[in-house]
């Protein structure tokens, strides 16, 4: 009996430690992922009208990091899947965030620290996850899969160009429907091992980012410690990855992995979520020069939407960043990146896009240059970069 008693007070005691690690972890990601703008927005007649239109596909955000139901409009965070709807965003590549270093900055950081493990403790991921990054990626797509599951089919899980095609055919006639394409930021979470990307393959990533804030056996991150390039694993996984279908991801990669992957690349590439050098000079934001190379490649570059991407708090500085890339790498070669739910402060949720539609319109983009920038560009890589089948 003494047994039993000790044993429902230590069930007790780590109960109450999980519901108020559980909860500091629910307020963090609120404190995290804030809105600048709290009251409505009230878009132009010709935003509004253009908006309704475009056809939007975001190229990183991370709700999946959170623990939030993802099918129920939320009032925290950026994204859920009411609000994507609401936005009139057609695809959103969800990235999957493994492990992220204390103090992350973008200039110098190890791989020493590693704050989601505390993140999947506190929100009862399962163990496997709590020592293992692999598993942590794999359990972020089985999540995803669930809400897909869970959606009544507004969301769809998107792997193939045959599954991409049918759901935009589909779109036009439903948009109250979005497409779900799954990303890793950051290939510490191979764990040295090229057969991981087989698994994370069949687990529905489609996109794979070589770097985050650190550097890792593949390859070097534009804010680690030495900031090198490829290791011969990285250029096995380049290899590896376009055999597959899965479209490389140059977002927080060093300057010379950057320069490595486009000399090897025989696919487009993505930067998925970044800014540009020339409206916002730090060391997260692309150069001229590796504008150019990336739209030699005929890849896109993400816009970004918080304040380290564009020196600005508002839709306008998004905007001043689209046109400076546009005006260097060419309409071909420009996208959109929110990196929404990325523990970072936007100026509006997803459900208040057309603010930047307008912001665009304000900019000087001719209508045909938005829907370029908005989605089109987006969706002409992952098309070329997806399996068939």
């Amino acid at each position: 009996m003494k047994k039993w008693i000790i044993l429902g007070i230590v069930a007790v005691v780590l109960g109450g430690v999980f519901i108020g690690l559980d909860i500091k972890a629910t307020r963090v990601a609120a404190q995290m992922n804030g809105v600048i703008r709290k009251k409505p927005y009230s878009p132009t007649q010709r935003g509004a009208a253009l908006h309704s239109e475009l056809l939007i596909a975001d190229l990183h955000a991370d709700p999946l990091l959170w623990n939030r139901d993802l099918n129920e409009r939320s009032a925290q965070g950026h994204i859920d899947v009411p609000r994507l709807i609401e936005g009139n965003v057609a695809l959103q590549v969800f990235g999957v965030v493994t492990k992220t270093p204390k103090k992350m900055n973008t200039e110098r950081n190890d791989d020493t620290t590693d704050d989601i493990q505390l993140l999947a403790f506190a929100q009862r991921w399962p163990p496997t996850t709590w020592f293992s990054l692999e598993a942590r990626a794999l359990y972020e797509a089985r999540k995803l899969a669930r809400t897909v599951e869970d959606s009544d089919g507004k969301l769809v899980f998107i792997r193939t160009r045959a599954e991409l095609d049918r759901f935009l055919a589909e779109r036009e006639k439903d948009k109250g429907r979005v497409g779900a394409l799954l990303a890793l930021e950051g290939m510490h979470a191979l764990e040295g091992s090229i057969e991981a990307v087989d698994a994370l393959h069949d687990a529905g990533f489609r996109m794979l980012g070589f770097a985050h804030f650190f550097d890792n056996e593949v390859s070097g991150s534009a804010h680690g410690v030495k900031k090198g390039g490829l290791t011969e694993l990285g250029r096995a996984v380049v290899k590896r990855m376009e055999e597959k279908g899965m479209t490389l991801d140059l977002a927080h990669a060093s300057r010379q992995t950057i320069s490595e992957v486009l000399a090897i690349a025989t696919r487009p590439v993505v930067v998925s979520h970044s800014g540009v050098r020339g409206t916002c000079d730090n060391n997260r934001n692309l150069s001229d020069e590796q504008l150019r190379a990336i739209a030699r490649n005929g890849g896109v570059v993400g816009i970004g939407y918080w304040s380290t991407a564009t020196c600005g708090k508002d839709a306008k500085a998004i905007a001043r960043a689209v046109r400076h890339a546009v005006s260097v790498a060419g309409i071909d070669h420009v996208g959109l990146g929110s990196d929404y739910d990325g523990a970072v402060t936007a100026p509006f949720d997803v459900a208040g896009l057309v603010e930047l539609t307008d912001a665009l319109i304000a900019e000087g983009l001719s209508e045909r240059e938005i829907r370029k920038v908005a989605g089109e560009n987006a969706v002409r890589v992952l098309r070329a970069n997806l399996p068939a089948q």
